[in-house]
């Protein structure tokens, strides 16, 4: 090993071993066996070290410091192994500085330094190899092939390293001398670099070699992936750059301006021209001069120029003038809607106030009524009464709170709320604005939409509503909110207290040919594309299309069964058939179909144990019959039909009531023990509930117990106590119209519904007979027939 190692004859070995070696401290680079390497030679000591060794055999010890930055190294500043070398070349520079090219030959380490005036000279001992490690011939050829791969791994990534190092690496089969000569090459760092130096081990020191050439691959393959990456990234901002450099030349060819420039000067100029609130004008130059520092392309500039877009297009303080002619607003209100008097006096009352009163905060009517009776087209006729824009808002199903408040800016995609949205729209402040179907508002996770609108309808707060977009108080004190429900029960308390209800009742059979008459009829003609010489239509044919056709409170399906007829002439006249039509009542089942419906009434005849009750429901009044029969059994009641608990309730008063007074009525005590009873109310698939079903039920009890028949002509409706006591209900007027339908002649309502009944017009009320009644007594007076003697 030692005769592979050095070039040195073993004369001058024996006298280098006894006379010592100059030493040469280098820096920031260690040398091993073999390695060719140019330095620089720069201090005065190391000069005359290098010009003793030239002047002799050329043969020195290079030691590397332990740390670069020391100008004038003392013996412990640098390491106890270094290496031989012999000076191949040496050139002296004009400043006095030296440069050599050597070679290292085999390691050394030192013993003492001999001298260190006026350059060091130390006595060194050869550092033999030794294997501590035993591995087989396989294994070690093995290691060497593995280490050779990586090797050659490393230069096909582009490692800065010289490319006969792989030439070398394929003819070394020593594995120390592999091993050196790959260190010498990878740039390691000086502590890495002396360890492995100092390592006698050959085989640890391959080992060790193969551990680096894995990290060093591990990283240039990071490198590299970092390197493409930031390759595709730059290439890609570069043709973006190149195509808005093109652009540019091109509107510059054009005479065009920038887009994104052009849209700031457009905001600025518009802002210029606007009245906008002090607040309001501040944060729009401020938000502008943001945009123009900010890049066209960065996504905050596209939020920033929305933002700006939104508040500057609002109508912060634009209004529409109210038409305040009192005369002409009822004219147009007549004009669009038949009845509904009470609903028109409050309307011309706001009119004669704002009149009256300038900047008048605008209510916050609710109407309340079963489906299509008018609710939302009454908003619209307000609107066109008063000269106002109107928007619409539909609320059911809603869930968010942020389709009221809107969302943050900190969001993507963030816009104000429906509120905000609808006022833009309208391009006014104070529009009528249209809230559809309030009662059917939803709450979840994301809040309660219903809460939100509390700022809204506060008329003591609304006129600072803020928008959690805009961040900033927009006036709604102005707008007039029109709410429209079917129910006014689910809509929540807080909110209900906020508005004004007002309730629209179903319509008479008179008033719906009325409303067919002026409005449905000849608009379903024009969207047919007839005209009235088309079309005759008796009221006889229009009084059987609305009882047999139709049963509900409003004229929706009434105008579907008009346009069903429309169609059917619209066909004959479009086939050539130029005539009048006459629909009559003895031809409109051409044209529509067998009836759809039957008179409610299907008793002809009294009948114990039966009793007609007046309900109410979203649709509008309906009548029931309530059934009750008596069998053997054990003194169970029995209820049947889909009733709810409110009207199962009711049922068992009603017993308890018979019960107590059975002796008044002659009924044996016996016979609540002895006997079953079943109550029975049709239509079993349809859901009832609610307490006005209690005098029905009842009287149909004290029927079959009596054996006394119940008067098919009266219907009834009222709440039953446990005394006997009659309460009032609710729906009278709904009640009323389905009792006219039903052609009853006598209606029960209890004495507390009284004023109900005569604030009623006097047409609805022409035909029927009523009886209020306090006390179960009253009613029984009435509706059954009287007893046997």
């Amino acid at each position: 090993m030692q005769g592979t190692q050095s070039n040195v004859t073993g004369k001058q070995q024996s006298r280098l071993l006894n006379h010592g070696l100059p030493l040469l401290p280098v820096r920031d680079i260690v040398i091993f066996p073999y390695m060719v390497v140019p330095l620089p030679v720069g201090r005065d000591a190391s000069i005359r070290a290098v010009e003793s060794a030239f002047n002799a055999d050329r043969q020195l010890i290079l030691v590397t410091q332990r740390q670069g930055t020391v100008e004038e190294p003392e013996p412990d500043d640098v390491y106890t192994v270094g290496t031989v070398s012999s000076i191949l070349r040496l050139f002296k520079m004009p400043d006095g500085r030296l440069k050599l090219l050597v070679q290292g030959h085999h390691k050394v380490r030192i013993l003492a330094y001999m001298q260190l005036q006026p350059f060091w000279c130390v006595r060194y001992a050869p550092l033999e190899e030794t294997s501590t490690v035993v591995v087989s011939a396989l294994e070690l050829q093995a290691l060497t092939q593995h280490t050779r791969a990586q090797l050659e791994q490393l230069l096909a990534m582009e490692k800065l390293i010289p490319p006969d190092v792989l030439i070398l690496a394929d003819k070394l089969q020593a594995p120390g001398r592999l091993a050196d000569m790959i260190v010498a090459n990878l740039g390691l760092s000086v502590e890495e670099a002396q360890t492995l130096l100092e390592m006698p081990d050959p085989i640890r020191r391959l080992r060790r070699t193969g551990e680096l050439l894995h990290k060093e691959l591990e990283m240039m393959a990071m490198q590299r992936r970092i390197q493409s990456e930031v390759q595709e990234e730059i290439s890609k901002t570069q043709h973006e750059y190149f195509l808005r450099e093109q652009l540019k030349a091109i509107q510059k060819e054009l005479g065009e301006m920038d887009v994104p420039a052009a849209d700031i000067l457009i905001l600025k100029e518009r802002l210029e021209t606007l009245s906008l609130p002090t607040t309001v004008e501040q944060e729009c130059r401020k938000q502008l001069t943001r945009l123009e520092r900010l890049h066209p392309e960065a996504a905050e500039a596209s939020m920033v120029r929305t933002y700006l877009e939104w508040l500057i297009e609002l109508p912060w303080r634009v209004m529409t003038t109210d038409h305040l002619d009192l005369h002409e607003a009822r004219r147009v209100l007549d004009e669009g809607h038949y009845g509904l008097e009470h609903v028109k006096e409050r309307i011309l009352e706001y009119l004669g106030v704002c009149k009256l009163k300038q900047q008048m905060k605008g209510p916050i009517l609710c109407f309340v009524g079963p489906p299509g009776v008018g609710k939302t087209s009454l908003g619209q006729s307000i609107a066109r009464a008063l000269g106002r824009k109107c928007v619409r808002l539909s609320l059911g199903g809603i869930r968010d709170e942020a389709e009221i408040r809107g969302h943050r800016r900190t969001y993507v995609g963030a816009l104000p709320g429906r509120i905000v949205q609808s006022i833009h729209q309208a391009g006014s402040a104070n529009p009528v604005f249209m809230l559809d179907e309030v009662d059917k508002l939803g709450a979840d996770f994301r809040g309660d939409p219903a809460a939100a609108l509390l700022e809204v309808l506060d008329p003591a707060q609304n006129d600072t509503f803020s928008d959690h977009y805009l961040g900033m108080p927009f006036d709604l004190s102005r707008v007039m909110f029109l709410a429209t429900a079917n129910l006014a029960d689910p809509i929540p308390g807080a909110l209900r207290d906020r508005m004004e209800i007002i309730t629209l009742a179903g319509y008479a059979e008179d008033e719906k040919r009325h409303i067919a008459r002026r409005y449905l009829l000849p608009r379903q003609l024009h969207e047919h594309g007839l005209v009235s010489p088309h079309l005759h239509l008796s009221d006889a044919a229009l009084a059987h299309i609305i009882t047999a056709y139709t049963r509900e409170a409003g004229v929706r399906n009434l105008e579907r069964e008009l346009a069903t007829i429309c169609r059917k002439i619209a066909r004959q006249v479009a086939e050539g058939h130029e005539r009048t039509f006459h629909v009559h009542a003895g031809n409109v089942q051409r044209s529509l179909g067998t009836r759809k419906y039957s008179s409610e009434v299907e008793q002809q005849h009294d009948e114990v144990g039966v009793a007609t009750s007046l309900a109410w429901t979203e649709s509008g009044g309906v009548i029931m019959h309530a059934e009750a029969t008596m069998m053997d059994g054990t003194g169970q009641l029995l209820l049947t039909g889909s009733l709810g608990e409110v009207m199962k309730e009711s049922a068992q008063a009603a017993l308890s009531y018979t019960r107590a007074r059975a002796q008044v009525f002659g009924i044996a005590p016996t016979v609540f023990r002895e006997c079953d009873l079943h109550i029975h109310v049709p239509a079993g698939a349809i859901p009832k509930d609610g307490p006005s079903a209690g005098i029905t039920l009842a009287v149909a009890l004290i029927s079959v117990l009596t054996a006394r028949p119940v008067l098919h002509t009266v219907a009834m409706s009222g709440e039953i106590t446990l005394r006997g006591q009659v309460l009032p209900v609710g729906g009278v007027r709904e009640k009323i119209l389905a009792a006219k339908r039903a052609g009853v002649q006598c209606v029960v309502l209890p004495e507390g519904n009284r004023q109900d009944v005569t604030d009623m017009p006097p047409k609805l009320r022409r035909g029927l007979r009523f009886v209020f009644a306090a006390t179960m007594d009253d009613v029984l007076a009435v509706a059954l027939t009287p007893p046997r003697h």
